[in-house]
């Protein structure tokens, strides 16, 4: 590893039309052969930083050096064309494009040039076999799994000659296994020297595989530290200014008069002749967090859309406690079976992006009595309600007018989790609570679903974050294939290694084991 910087930000400020300032005078230099971390909670600036060196901002001062010279960034294509690339959290790829089509996107011919599509295909084939990249150039991506998408989208950059990569929570969505073979590529990288910058929030991640880590807190930079020198405490400690614990038993009540919240009975579902559900069936109690974990692509999706009735099973029936919702609209499963809903895409399906953070937490409950009155809302209860659940859970905002999308993704989805949790509900579907939200706010999330769970409430919590699952759940199932393949209501001694098995579909328990051990824990 070079001493050297390759790339340089000096004195990077960004202050928006609206005031807000993201980054301020922010100096940071990224050695030659690195792996360079950059941690902190969401909001601090990280996004906004990243943005700025591959061309989608422009600072409101500072300047950024490549190699020695000063580079005047306008758009992502002049950072790829000097060496610079970035593979975003959700993957910017043509599903029915071929790999080998996703990886020459960019480079078409123009009126004085073609490309070879021999010389292509051998050049990335070249490429992917130096990495040990196991992919065929003539696969259709979106018949590949997320961790080789991922490939795909690294192969795409070094195909452009990127020497400095830059990965967004790039295990966010990976198996224990899957996390481990892209550390060895990584690390490869670096000894042919490449220039990592690696942004999680997956402390153990980073110092497992970083050499040095910066630390962003409020649009500062605070500190920059060998890897080897810091602790993971310490680290977080340096992103929230205060000490965060991990440990959930201490707060976790001991519920007595459980009952069934939840039944499946042989759920079904099939999408263009493809079984994606397969005759599934499921028992939860109440008082419990039940952790529901797989690789992506394997039923989850599809089982949170027919418990809330976005799509309908072809068999089987859903029951919340003794209501029959099989059939229910989402409007009468909110209402009638008070089930509640965190979303996995907070801005897609979470929230009105042009709208305050006021209006989206009454979005669900705007016809409840105590916020109308006489056939019209009543704006100063819904002001009230908004207030103390903006202060309740500590969403940083001007008030509660202020445009949701101007918030940070952590800030976005406490207000999400706020709308929710104010529901009163007795069941919760929370998938993807905590995605790409920093350590602070995913522990005050944590600690809702822990509160609602000690009501005597029941949560079902879909997450791709194992640690998470563990730290929080009472029991997991492991979905594969559109199954229930394993049940679990011993967790003190389950591993995050040992789950990726049956995520992977290396391991499974028989379908009578997991239907004995539900009946077990439910009678």
């Amino acid at each position: 590893m070079s001493n050297s910087y390759i790339l340089e930000l000096r004195d990077i400020k960004k202050v928006y039309d609206n005031g807000v300032v993201a980054n301020k005078g922010i100096s940071i230099g990224f050695r030659e052969g690195e792996i360079h971390a950059i941690v902190g909670e969401n909001g601090a600036g990280k996004s906004t930083l990243m943005k700025i060196i591959f061309g989608l901002e422009k600072p409101t001062q500072g300047a950024i050096y490549y190699k020695g010279k000063e580079m005047n960034f306008t758009s992502p294509l002049d950072s790829i064309a000097v060496g610079i690339g970035m593979v975003h959290q959700h993957f910017m790829l043509v599903p029915s494009f071929t790999v080998l089509q996703n990886i020459v996107l960019g480079d078409e011919p123009t009126k004085f040039s073609f490309i070879n599509s021999k010389a292509s295909k051998k050049k990335a084939e070249e490429l992917a076999k130096q990495y040990n990249f196991q992919l065929s150039m003539d696969e259709k991506v979106s018949d590949l799994s997320v961790g080789m998408k991922q490939k795909v989208e690294i192969l795409k950059l070094l195909y452009k000659g990127a020497k400095v990569l830059i990965l967004d929570e790039p295990t966010a969505v990976l198996t224990p296994q899957e996390t481990e073979q892209l550390f060895v590529e990584l690390k490869k990288f670096k000894e042919n020297g490449h220039t990592i910058i690696f942004i999680s929030h997956k402390l153990g991640e980073v110092k497992q595989i970083s050499d040095r880590i910066s630390v962003i807190r409020k649009g500062e930079l605070i500190s920059t530290h060998n890897t080897r020198d810091v602790d993971t405490e310490t680290i977080s400690e340096l992103m929230i200014g205060r000490k965060v614990e991990y440990e959930y038993s201490g707060i976790k009540q001991e519920i007595k008069s459980k009952k069934v919240a939840l039944t499946i009975d042989n759920i079904t579902y099939t999408q263009n002749g493809i079984p994606l559900l397969k005759d599934l069936s499921l028992k939860t109690k109440t008082g419990e967090i039940l952790g529901v974990v797989g690789v992506e692509g394997n039923g989850q999706s599809e089982l949170v859309d027919v418990l809330f009735g976005y799509k309908r099973a072809e068999k089987g029936r859903i029951l919340i406690q003794d209501m029959e919702i099989s059939n229910f609209r989402i409007k009468e499963i909110r209402e009638r079976a008070k089930v509640a809903y965190i979303p996995e895409d907070r801005m897609r399906q979470g929230i009105a992006a042009s709208a305050s953070i006021k209006e989206n937490i009454i979005a669900s409950y705007y016809d409840r009595e105590e916020l109308n009155h006489k056939f019209m809302m009543n704006h100063k209860a819904i002001t009230k309600v908004s207030d103390q659940l903006v202060k309740d859970f500590n969403v940083l905002c001007q008030s509660s007018d202020t445009e949701i999308q101007s918030l940070s993704g952590g800030n976005i989805q406490k207000v999400v989790v706020a709308r929710e949790y104010n529901a009163n509900p007795e069941f919760l579907i929370a998938e993807q609570p905590t995605r790409g939200v920093d350590i602070g706010s995913a522990r005050f999330i944590h600690e809702k679903l822990i509160e609602l769970r000690n009501k005597n409430k029941s949560i079902l919590l879909f997450s791709a974050d194992l640690g998470e699952a563990l730290a929080v759940s009472d029991k997991i199932i492991v979905m594969y294939s559109g199954e229930i393949v394993a049940y679990f209501d011993n967790l003190a001694d389950l591993t995050e290694k040992e789950l990726g098995f049956y995520m992977l579909g290396v391991k499974r328990q028989s379908p009578e084991e997991i239907r004995r051990l539900m009946d077990e824990k439910i009678n």
